[in-house]
Parts: structure tokens; C-alpha cells; sequence
């Protein structure tokens, strides 16, 4: 078997070929589809016979208004039939899509160092180490000592206020 590819030329005129049969089946589909319709017509509407007298014609058009009539209540039946159908079927696919729902597996609890973190996202070939509490600065805590009498002069301590108002005031 070659595996020659085929030429533009040749592969035009193949899928014009193809179009072409495709039109004519067409063609042929619409024909035979008025042919029926046309016999359809003529077994089940046959021509009105409009040489009558006038209560004829009132009869026939009482008749034809009866059949519209009934047509007309079969096809809402059959509308209302397909509306409860697709909503049962919408439920359906509903209950299909809770049932199914969507099931996150139990994730495991790692226990894993910030080292062997980055040794498993860049690999064996770094060698960084992360520890994190040696970068971390040390800070002394600061002990304010207040004074151990509870009760003390009320007027000093307004005095002190008074000067830290006027601090901010002052900027």
C-alpha cells in the first residue's frame, strides 16, 4: 500500500462529485415528499362541493368547524403530554445529577516539614533549608512597672494627661 497523498485537483472534483449527488438525492427527497403529501391531501381532504345551496354550505362549515375543533383539543392533549413529559424527564436528570453529586475523596492529614515540603516541589537537586525560627527576630518583652499604690493623687495623674494632650496638639 502507498501512502501517496491525493492532489488538490483530484480532491475538488471528488467532493464536487459528492455535492452533486447529494444535491440531486435532495431534489429527489423534496419531489417524493410533495408526491405524498399531495396523495394524503386527496384521500383525506377531499374537494368541497360548493355547487350546493346556501344551508348546505352553513352545514358543511359546521362540520368543519366541529373537526377543527376536535384537532384542535388533540393537539393541546398531545402538547400537554409532552410539556409532563419533559419535566419528568428534567426531574429525572435532576435526581440523576444529586444522586451522582460529587464525592471529594477523605483527604489525609501530612504531617511534613517546611525541608521536606521543598524537597518534594523542586526536587532532590536543591538542597535549601527553611528554618523558619532561626530567621524569626527576637524580641524582649518589656515589663512596665506601675506603681503599687492603688490609690493615688488623682490631680497628678490629670496633670499627666493634660501633657500628652498638648503633645498632640502641638504636632
Amino acid at each position: 500500500m502507498s501512502d501517496k497523498k491525493m492532489t488538490s485537483s483530484r480532491r475538488h472534483h471528488l467532493k464536487s462529485l459528492i455535492l452533486q449527488i447529494a444535491f440531486s438525492w435532495l431534489e429527489d427527497e423534496k419531489k417524493s415528499l410533495a408526491e405524498q403529501k399531495e396523495v394524503h391531501m386527496a384521500e383525506h381532504c377531499p374537494a368541497p362541493n360548493l355547487s350546493s345551496d346556501q344551508a348546505a354550505l352553513m352545514e358543511m362549515c359546521r362540520k368543519l368547524h366541529a373537526a377543527i375543533d376536535k384537532l384542535d383539543e388533540e393537539r393541546y392533549d398531545a402538547e400537554a403530554k409532552v410539556s409532563k413529559t419533559n419535566k419528568e424527564l428534567e426531574d429525572l436528570n435532576m435526581k440523576v445529577v444529586e444522586l451522582r453529586g460529587v464525592k471529594k475523596p477523605a483527604l489525609k492529614k501530612v504531617r511534613m516539614s517546611a525541608d521536606s515540603m521543598l524537597q518534594a516541589l523542586l526536587g532532590s537537586r536543591h538542597k535549601v533549608t527553611m528554618d523558619l525560627r532561626s530567621n524569626l527576630k527576637q524580641v524582649k518583652k518589656e515589663v512596665k512597672e506601675e506603681p503599687t499604690e492603688a490609690v493615688g493623687d488623682w490631680r497628678k495623674n490629670i496633670e499627666d494627661k493634660a501633657d500628652r494632650k498638648k503633645m498632640f496638639e502641638s504636632s
